[in-house]
């Protein structure tokens, strides 16, 4: 009788012993999973916000070069207005999943692209009052945090 019982403990200690190391792996697995699915939708939204960031730029960029050949600007003013639409959308993605430091640098650029908007919106200012670097620098410091956020090292390269 006693070694049935402890046959019968040994089985039961095995099936419980089986049955946590399945929920502890189960749950492992599920948490990378959903880091994978947040992941690949941080990634999604910080492309999308510095694509826009980029239209901006370049609309801006050829309404300064409008304004200085004395050519009509609105088409690009157009495009600037609906990227900076876009761009305020995605804003708020963008902060709902970043963390802290993207964040704080996708501030510093909204601040930046809010500059080079109001320049461009002028009609007397030209090419020379539109300065995208504040914005290039600002936009460089976004990508690092980005990078940090997504936990992507930078390239080395071996020469």
């Amino acid at each position: 009788m006693a070694t049935q019982i402890f046959t019968l403990v040994g089985v039961l200690i095995g099936a419980l012993t089986s049955y946590f190391a399945t929920v502890v792996a189960e749950r492992a697995k599920f948490r990378r999973e959903m880091a994978t699915r947040w992941d690949e939708r941080k990634l999604d939204t910080y492309i999308q916000y510095v694509t826009c960031i980029k239209e901006i730029q370049r609309a801006a960029l050829e309404a300064g070069r409008a304004h200085d050949a004395g050519t009509d600007a609105s088409d690009a003013l157009q495009e600037m207005e609906e990227s900076e639409n876009r761009r305020s959308i995605l804003f708020e993605t963008f902060v709902l999943l970043s963390n802290e430091r993207a964040a704080t640098a996708a501030h510093t650029v909204n601040q930046q692209t809010w500059k080079l908007l109001r320049t461009a919106r002028v009609p007397s200012n030209g090419m020379a009052e539109i300065r995208p670097i504040p914005l290039v620098e600002a936009l460089n410091v976004l990508h690092e945090a980005a990078r940090s956020d997504l936990t992507i090292s930078k390239a080395v390269v071996v020469r």
